[in-house]
């Protein structure tokens, strides 16, 4: 192998953990935030539902 290359590939090798650890971290983030949204939406939905019901009620 060159050594050129054997360098660059201890170098990047040595790092591939923290890169791995990084992208899962993201990862992690991505679909805490998703599932938080997603919470939040369906609350916000109930709550309108229920505004929605309220407001025909008095109309009526």
């Amino acid at each position: 192998m060159d050594p050129v290359l054997a360098e660059i590939y201890s170098t990047v090798l040595g790092a591939a953990p923290y890169v791995i650890a990084a992208y899962a971290g993201m990862l992690l983030i991505l679909v805490v935030y998703v599932v938080f949204t997603m919470t939040k939406l369906k609350n916000s939905e109930k709550r309108l539902t229920a505004l929605e019901e309220h407001v025909k009620q008095l109309s009526e």
